[in-house]
């Protein structure tokens, strides 16, 4: 498969404890090689831009640096950890994390995705973590296995 479908959860972080990372770093890594899934942005305006402003990286450097040097996952953290100063200030990345997990899709995208994946909507999958993850499961499955 050339084309390839981010499948880590915007929920999962690494080491360095922030949620969405290594699915930024996936989807980033994948766009320079161009092999991203045409479906997916390799640094959007979403979680992707809510975790660039929040460990305050400029976008233009993010591309930079994983372009240029195709890091690995511990790499990239190494290079978030030099970007910061040698440390990340723990309350700015539970507000960063609480940040994501917090934040709902509109009306609209809840019931497409919900719909598409026939499940009712009952308000029982609000946030946008397991909507993108239920969106991101389906792709892989229409693309993939159907």
């Amino acid at each position: 498969m050339s084309q390839i479908i981010p499948l880590i959860s915007s929920g999962t972080a690494g080491p360095l404890g922030v949620l969405h990372l290594p699915r930024l770093w996936l989807k980033a890594s994948l766009g320079a090689a161009g092999k991203l899934h045409p479906d997916y942005p390799a640094c959007g305006k979403g979680y992707d831009q809510m975790v660039l402003d929040g460990l305050g990286i400029a976008n233009a450097d993010f591309d930079a640096f994983i372009a240029e040097k195709k890091p690995t996952y511990p790499q990239f953290e190494a290079w978030i950890l030099e970007k910061s100063g040698g440390a990340l200030d723990a309350t700015s990345v539970k507000k960063l994390n609480d940040s994501i997990t917090g934040y709902h899709h509109g009306d609209d995208i809840r019931k497409d995705i919900l719909s598409a994946n026939g499940i009712p909507d009952d308000g029982s999958l609000p946030d946008a973590v397991n909507l993108n993850n239920l969106d991101d499961w389906l792709t892989f499955h229409r693309e993939v296995l159907s």
